[in-house]
């Protein structure tokens, strides 16, 4: 199964492509590789998920901005790429959690994204090595960036 129709299947609705909040390119390509620049959680009212996970937000909410991120990637990759079913797996994403000081479940905040993109993809190629990192304050003070590498076919 391709994986719009994939999308299509389990009711999900991408958001529209982020704007661009800098000077960078969404989408970097070289070889069958592609380079996804750090996106946040944007939400299709044009908003972000914004708050210290640990002490503005909870592990849930955390979660579901997590999950944000990741949709707003497949919005962005499929602006950029022209459809999602040229990605072939997920390489390597890299998770930043706005976190309070005495909060330590960043993977689990990050696990949103990833829960998700094993569905889109499949496990076999939704996920791949990771890295879950707190951060202080991150842009705008959102809640979460995910930034990924993947493979395309």
């Amino acid at each position: 199964m391709s994986i719009e129709a994939r999308i299509k299947e389990l009711g999900i609705e991408l958001p529209p492509a982020p704007p661009k909040g800098g000077i960078y390119k969404p989408v970097v390509i070289v070889g069958t590789m592609a380079y996804v620049s750090g996106h946040g959680p944007y939400l299709a009212d044009g908003t972000m998920s914004k708050g210290r996970v640990g002490s503005d937000l909870t592990l849930a909410q955390g979660q579901a901005a997590a999950r944000a991120c990741g949709l707003a990637i497949l919005a962005t990759c499929k602006n950029e790429l022209g459809s999602l079913d040229r990605i072939k797996r997920v390489v390597k994403s890299l998770g930043m959690v706005n976190s309070a000081p005495d909060f330590y479940d960043h993977p689990k905040v990050i696990n949103g994204y990833s829960e998700l993109f094993a569905q889109v993809f499949g496990a076999d190629h939704g996920i791949g090595a990771r890295s879950a990192v707190g951060m202080g304050p991150l842009p705008g003070n959102i809640a979460v960036e995910i930034e990924v590498i993947f493979e395309l076919v």
